[in-house]
């Protein structure tokens, strides 16, 4: 066999700890069923308090919203409203959810597409409002009007920066009001001064790129400057999310997965996918077109460190750091972190209903095409069968390759072995609707041993979009019930959690309030 494609998670001491409680997970799922969502309150409080130094390391005020759409959990919005976390929700019902969890209004804002429900809701409790456009700001503005309400409170979203003199445009967002409007903008809100203050502008980019946002929080505090010569008093920059996470434990992994998915797109090595996925790549006559459509799964800076990178990075056209520039002006910075503030906040079970072993079906459609290269078909000779792996789940339950993250399960077994039989072993997992395109994974997966009926596979980091963002009820299958966990208190120490055998407990999410629970054992 050859040397097995790992991509092994990333495992903080927390997670890493749950892991190994194989009995206490066991009876977990068994009680509760498979899937089974749990997650992990401490360790978002834990993430909260690393964005926190890197304000004071830059001597930085300002909110940090958790971005609710990244999870639904009560329990973790619950653990944050014990802190000094704010809430960043974009629906009606993630208002009513983080208002019922303890959060005031003035430690909310509403964000994302808005319709009248939402908008009313938020300027009758008094949230702050992240507006989008001009229609957005003339419908608040009635609504306020219209019900005798008090002035909201508003930040401006923006996009479509330019850097003067440099050659960088940020790309382009459906959300916000490009910079270049921003004068037309500003007479909306010149003309609904009665109903609305405005307190800060923003911006929302879909990138990872350090540069690009460097260009956009420049641009934000440049149209801060013009907000003030008009006469308004802003004071915040909120640069939004896209902070990311570091799911793997090791980038040389993923540097050889992904170069050997390139190969396999290639044809100059077997396939590595059900039906030949090829996640964005193809061969167009020997030549590689295309590009991975792929989360960066090792990401060295995320969370945390690339907030203290980005405010680092010297202002494009006027060069000094970021930071410095927001302190000059004393201006405060929101941000609003959803999967790097949820990091390694959660883990979702799926247990093995069936292993059986199916012929690699690259060589089964290499049979039958009639034209192909030389090349593909020698790959396809030598591709090996694989084991099918049936989880009671489905790729809705487990939404990691859906978002694009590629990270291989932890093996939970039922009983403890000894004997590991042939030792690492590749799988297709499959999931439990009947159709065709139910993989949880379209690749195969590399796993140290192969697993049994009974078994469990953990996915660990899915509290950020991948647990529960596409969750449904396809098939009346029912959806993934959630639990929050938590160690004894007497069982951590200064380095994190305790040793493994530290007794867990946990509750359902619904019924998780940090106070209580903590101070309770509750079932172990």
């Amino acid at each position: 066999m050859d040397v097995p494609l790992y991509l092994e998670p990333r495992l903080e001491s927390r997670l890493a700890s749950l892991l190994r409680a194989r009995t206490f997970l066991h009876t977990l799922a068994g009680g509760l069923g498979s899937p089974l969502n749990v997650v992990l309150p401490d360790r978002i409080a834990e993430n909260l308090a690393a964005f926190r130094t890197v304000y004071r390391r830059h001597h930085l005020s300002g909110g940090i919203y958790f971005a609710h759409k990244a999870n639904r959990s009560s329990a973790l919005v619950r653990r944050l409203a014990a802190t000094d976390a704010a809430m960043d929700v974009a629906s009606l019902g993630e208002l009513q959810h983080a208002l019922g969890c303890g959060f005031a209004p003035d430690r909310i804002m509403a964000t994302g597409p808005k319709n009248p429900e939402f908008l009313w809701l938020a300027a009758r409790c008094g949230t702050a409002v992240n507006i989008d456009g001009p229609g957005e700001l003339d419908a608040l503005a009635a609504l306020v009007r219209g019900h005798g309400l008090p002035r909201v409170r508003i930040l401006l979203r923006l996009s479509g920066f330019r850097a003067p003199g440099v050659r960088l445009l940020t790309r382009q967002s459906r959300f916000g009001t490009a910079e270049g409007d921003l004068d037309a903008l500003l007479k909306s809100v010149e003309r609904h001064t009665d109903a609305v203050e405005l307190t800060g502008v923003g911006y929302h980019l879909d990138t990872t790129s350090p540069a690009e946002k460097a260009v956009a929080l420049e641009g934000c505090v440049k149209a801060l400057d013009t907000c003030r010569a008009r006469g308004f008093t802003p004071r915040a920059v909120d640069i939004g999310g896209g902070f990311g996470t570091d799911y793997l434990a090791d980038g040389a992994q993923w540097q050889r997965y992904t170069t050997e998915l390139t190969n396999a797109a290639l044809g100059t090595r077997p396939p590595m996918t059900w039906r030949r996925h090829t996640y964005g790549l193809r061969n167009e006559n020997g030549t590689l077109r295309g590009a991975l459509a792929l989360y960066p799964a090792h990401r060295p800076t995320a969370g945390a460190p690339y907030l203290d990178a980005l405010l680092s990075l010297p202002a494009p056209s006027l060069g000094r750091p970021l930071a410095t520039l927001l302190l000059e002006n004393l201006y405060e910075l929101h941000t609003e972190p959803g999967r790097a503030l949820v990091d390694q906040c959660g883990v979702t079970l799926a247990r093995v209903l069936e292993v059986r072993r199916t012929e690699a079906p690259e060589r089964t459609e290499a049979a039958g095409r009639t034209e192909a290269t030389d090349r593909t078909d020698t790959a396809d000779r030598t591709a090996p069968d694989h084991l099918l792996v049936r989880l009671d789940a489905n790729a809705d339950d487990i939404g990691l390759e859906e978002h694009g993250v590629l990270v291989d399960p932890v093996l939970v077994p039922r009983a403890a072995r000894t004997d590991t039989g042939t030792g690492p072993v590749a799988v297709y997992l499959a999931g439990n609707l009947c159709l065709e395109a139910d993989m949880i994974t379209r690749r195969a997966v590399h796993l140290p041993a192969a697993p049994e009926p009974g078994d469990l596979l953990a996915f660990a980091n899915t509290a950020g979009y991948c647990m529960d963002f596409s969750a449904d009820e396809a098939q009346q299958q029912p959806v993934a019930r959630k639990v929050a966990v938590w160690q004894e208190e007497a069982a951590e120490t200064a380095d994190g959690p305790g040793p493994e055998d530290a007794r867990w407990h946990w509750c359902l999410d619904e019924q998780y309030w940090p106070h209580v629970t903590r101070r309770t054992k509750g079932p172990a």
